[in-house]
């Protein structure tokens, strides 16, 4: 693939370089499962405005990796993700990376998108960019980051690869609707929340 470059265990200095000097860096991850303390981070996948990807093989115990923190905690670039409450968490449980800021294009369709039910990824990509993401190795396992197929690698690159044009689209339909404040307090909010899941409370504002 083009445009596309996967590294082992943490960023390289020049894709560190690369991307420090974005004003924004659009970030996925992919684990074992949807339980951070459970099911250990697999891949880690980046894409600047220019659309350049990379792709982070996480070793199995690995709890560090130096470059990647150093940009995920800089203040000066915003970090999107789409479901940010559990890629937040799981940054920060395997990794120790305490991501911000942040945008996230799940909550900001759900402020934006109230005449919609639906909010994954796929949804809002075909409706806003008008392009069909294959889903289909969503499910599959990435616990074998050293041999993962072509098919694995081109979906985890589409998890990025959009939400920059999402986040745009999505900011100017808040705005145009009066739901931007609200949107960004919701925003700020989510190490709250990752807090609250972490150490196992997530279900505290449940009925």
């Amino acid at each position: 693939m083009e445009n596309f470059e996967v590294c082992d265990r943490d960023l390289t200095p020049q894709l560190l370089e690369r991307y420090l000097q974005a004003d924004a860096i659009a970030i996925d991850t992919e684990t074992m499962g949807l339980n951070p303390r459970r099911d250990r981070l697999c891949l880690i996948q980046l894409c600047d405005p220019d659309g350049y990807v990379s792709a982070i093989r996480v070793e199995r115990g690995q709890s560090s990796a130096p470059n990647l923190k150093q940009l995920l905690e800089a203040d000066n670039i915003t970090k999107i993700f789409h479901f940010a409450r559990f890629d937040l968490a799981t940054l920060q449980h395997h990794l120790g990376i305490v991501t911000a800021p942040v945008f996230c294009t799940k909550i900001a369709s759900k402020i934006a998108r109230t005449y919609s039910p639906s909010h994954g990824l796929k949804s809002l990509v075909k409706e806003l960019i008008g392009i069909e993401l294959d889903k289909s190795q969503q499910s599959s396992d990435w616990g074998n980051a050293a041999a993962l197929s072509d098919e694995q690698l081109s979906y985890a690159a589409n998890d990025v690869r959009y939400l920059h044009t999402l986040r745009a689209q999505l900011t100017e339909m808040l705005k145009r609707e009066e739901r931007w404040l609200l949107a960004d307090q919701c925003l700020n909010c989510l190490p709250v929340f990752v807090e609250l899941d972490l150490r196992q409370f997530g279900s505290v504002f449940e009925h």
